[in-house]
């Protein structure tokens, strides 16, 4: 397999230029770094006349192991990876701050590049060729669409999957999501997509506009990573700090309460959201217990067990169809911040919402009992 070029053909963007001689000293990215569109376009036709397929990885940067895992599957599967970063601002509401979202550019060039040098020595299909880097007057050329849920502009809108779950807690996130993919997608024309299960109602989401535009893509969904303690990772956790990063990890301990509940045969919502709710609620009174300068609160937005295809609210698991078990929970600003701790980016001011869910999957009565006896086997 041929090598990337060790060049940047054309950085006609003044951050960008910036960014680029941070990265590594001198050492240049061995990827085409793109701001404009039409030249992207020809990259992406030269491949096609090759017969070359490109694997498309968007991101909003802040990147870590996780996009990176989804990098490392295009890569696998395809000759050529574009990656996007891009902060979209119409999958942000009027009440969410747009600027506190991290924006790393010139660590996330650093991190592709040292990401190509790896692939370079692995047995891999392909590597980074193209990193799509667009200002919000590129994206959205005629005007900036409003974030107001009855603002003007030209959306893509999948309902009701988009109305419920996170749509209910952010009712413009999922229109901002569709369009600027949809853009995206127009844009790459690539063979595959690549997201991450951990936005599973997003990937459901993408996967519906694809099959309803019949957009000329496949969509990928790639396992959570997760940190030892089994945290989800997410572009968000750098705003948590030593005291909430401790008691982030309730989330996914609640859900694999319930999983655990399932495989021991349990099938009733009632029975299953319960073992959610023990979990929280010894977590959220331990740390009422403590004093402020200790305590790290948080607050649940939701706990769904919902149908793996459509997303509705189940009273009963089919074991044969699944289920999706999802949640999201908001952590509180920090109390009282003592002198020396670590309170993460922002200072523990911001409140930081993190979403996370597991699949409850479809099993056969055998496969179930097999599941119950390997949990009590010592």
């Amino acid at each position: 397999m041929a090598a990337a070029p060790n060049l940047i053909r054309k950085i006609d963007n003044t951050p960008l230029r910036e960014a680029v001689r941070k990265v590594a000293g001198t050492k240049l990215p061995s990827f085409n770094i793109y701001s404009k569109v039409a030249p992207l376009r020809k990259a992406r036709r030269d491949a096609m006349l090759a017969g070359e397929s490109v694997g498309f990885v968007p991101t909003m940067g802040a990147l870590h192991a996780g996009h990176l895992a989804l990098i490392r599957h295009a890569a696998q599967e395809n000759r050529h990876v574009y990656v996007s970063i891009y902060v979209n601002p119409t999958q942000f509401g009027v009440n969410e701050d747009l600027r506190s979202y991290p924006q790393t550019l010139a660590a996330d060039l650093e991190k592709l590049r040292r990401l190509n040098m790896n692939y370079s020595k692995e047995d891999l299909r392909g590597q980074i060729t193209a990193v799509f880097t667009p200002t919000t007057n590129v994206m959205y050329p005629g005007f900036q669409p409003s974030s107001e849920i009855d603002g003007h502009g030209s959306f893509v809108t999948i309902t009701p999957l988009s109305l419920i779950l996170e749509g209910a807690s952010r009712p413009v996130f999922f229109r901002g999501v569709a369009t600027v993919c949809m853009k995206l997608f127009n844009i790459v024309q690539p063979d595959a997509v690549y997201f991450g299960q951990k936005d599973i109602q997003q990937t459901l989401v993408i996967e519906r506009m694809v099959k309803d535009f019949h957009l000329n893509t496949r969509v990928r969904v790639v396992p959570t990573v997760r940190e030892n303690d089994g945290l989800a990772m997410s572009s968000r956790n750098v705003y948590l700090g030593e005291r909430r990063r401790k008691v982030a990890t309730v989330l996914v301990q609640a859900l694999r309460a319930v999983r655990t509940a399932f495989i021991d045969g349990q099938t009733e919502r009632n029975h299953l959201m319960a073992a959610a709710q023990k979990v929280i609620s010894d977590k959220l009174e331990k740390q009422q217990a403590l004093p402020p300068r200790a305590r790290a609160l948080f607050e649940v937005d939701y706990i769904s067990l919902a149908d793996p295809f459509n997303l509705r609210e189940l009273e009963k698991v089919d074991s044969r169809r699944g289920a999706v078990l999802s949640g999201a929970i908001r952590m509180l600003p920090i109390e009282e911040p003592q002198a020396g701790e670590n309170t993460g980016t922002g200072d523990g001011r911001t409140p930081v919402r993190l979403i996370d869910n597991l699949r409850l999957e479809a099993v056969t009565s055998i496969l179930l009992s097999s599941l119950r006896r390997k949990m009590i086997t010592p």
